[in-house]
This record gives structure tokens, sequence and C-alpha cells, in this order.
């Protein structure tokens, strides 16, 4: 049980240092720049999701896949992903466009939701069965 909670604590770690990343993009696209909502949050979630491979492949999941797999443990990644930013997608356009949010607080939804399925399928789909070693 101490490792399961160190490992989400070290996932919200990286997870933090992602959402900035995440949400300082999307402020700056959006309205600095003026870019469309969606397109900001879309270049936004790819930034921060490659910020959050790196680092959590590093930090956080003790990977089943060895040195010559990696490009496998990549593109499930990817995938997995690829499902994120759909779902986070979709609430963002559903609480701005349906119910009028502010695109912040949409994204604050999206970012709860999202985080959920990205420990979750991360750890079913990248890491081990063997006990963690972080």
């Amino acid at each position: 049980m101490k490792k399961i909670i160190e490992q989400i604590f070290k996932f919200g770690i990286v997870g933090i240092i992602a959402a900035i990343i995440d949400f300082g993009t999307l402020f700056i696209l959006t309205t600095l720049l003026d870019t469309y909502y969606l397109l900001s949050a879309a270049i936004a979630y790819i930034l921060s999701t490659v910020f959050n491979y790196i680092a959590s492949m590093q930090y956080v999941f003790v990977s089943k896949f060895d040195k010559s797999e990696k490009n496998k443990e990549f593109l499930i990644f990817v995938i997995l992903s690829v499902i994120g930013l759909a779902i986070n997608e979709l609430i963002m356009w559903f609480f701005v466009e349906e119910f009028s949010f502010h695109y912040i607080l949409s994204k604050v939804i999206a970012t709860i939701i999202v985080m959920v399925w990205n420990f979750i399928t991360r750890k079913m789909f990248l890491e081990g069965t063997k006990e963690l070693q972080r």
C-alpha cells in the first residue's frame, strides 16, 4: 500500500508540472494570441503529454517493456493520450458551448476527469505486474 501511495504522489507532482504547461499554453494561445480555445486546448494537451510521458516513465511507472520494446510502449502511451485528448476536447466543448462556462473552468473539469483516465490506463497498459521498484 505504501508503494501505491508513493506512486500516486509522484504521479501528482508530474501532473502538477504538466498542468502548468497545459494551462499556461492554453491561456497564452487563447487569451493572448486569440487562438480558438479547442485548438489551443489540443496544442496545450499535446505539449503537456510529451512532458508527462518522459517524466512518468522516468519517475512514476515501472515499464513492463524492455529497451527493445520502447517503441511499443510509446505507441500505447500515444493511443491512451489521444483518447484522453478526445475526452478533454469533448468535455471542454460541452461545458463551453452548452453551459457557457469559461474555457478555463471547462479545462479544470476536463483535467480532473482525464487525470483519472490517464492514471488508470497507464497503470493498466504500461506498468508491469512486478512489484513497484521506485
